[in-house]
């Protein structure tokens, strides 16, 4: 499972004109669902992201979570996040979770988010959305539950 993890002052997530998930100060996440991934890993990125210390402390430093600052997130289902370019310019899927596999670990994710995390915002799975968000600082992450970067 891989995430993209941007901090951010605002994020929404629009479908067919209509906003179905918005956050304040908080974290957009970005959420890749590979064919073989498990509940575990899904434990192991959202325990992960709740307590990132990637926001400011009183002193200005990053030192805090978004649990600790009660910010929000704001997940987003993207199975581009496994597309393969290593041979040609077309994306391969093929470590992609289908979406029978996917929808489900999504779902558990945020569920799993929600207990941890006081406001949990979404987008909407296998729909074609537009997200628009002010990257903060910038700071991005990338996060895989099975390698480094």
């Amino acid at each position: 499972m891989r995430a993209v993890v941007q901090r951010v002052t605002r994020a929404s997530v629009t479908v067919n004109g209509e906003v179905v998930g918005e956050i304040g100060n908080g974290l957009v996440v970005l959420l890749g669902i590979a064919r073989d991934d498990t509940e575990k890993d899904a434990i192991y990125l959202i325990e992960k992201i709740a307590a990132l210390r990637i926001f400011d402390d009183a002193t200005g430093v990053m030192n805090v979570s978004v649990k600790d600052v009660n910010s929000a997130l704001l997940i987003v289902s993207q199975f581009t996040l496994y597309g393969d370019v290593r041979r040609g310019l077309r994306p391969s899927w093929s470590d992609a979770a289908p979406p029978e596999v996917a929808e489900p670990l999504y779902e558990y994710f945020v569920e799993k988010s929600r207990a941890l995390v006081n406001k949990v915002e979404t987008g909407s799975f296998r729909k074609m959305m537009l997200v628009e968000l002010v990257n903060d600082g910038p700071v991005t992450l990338m996060l895989d539950s099975r390698k480094l970067f």
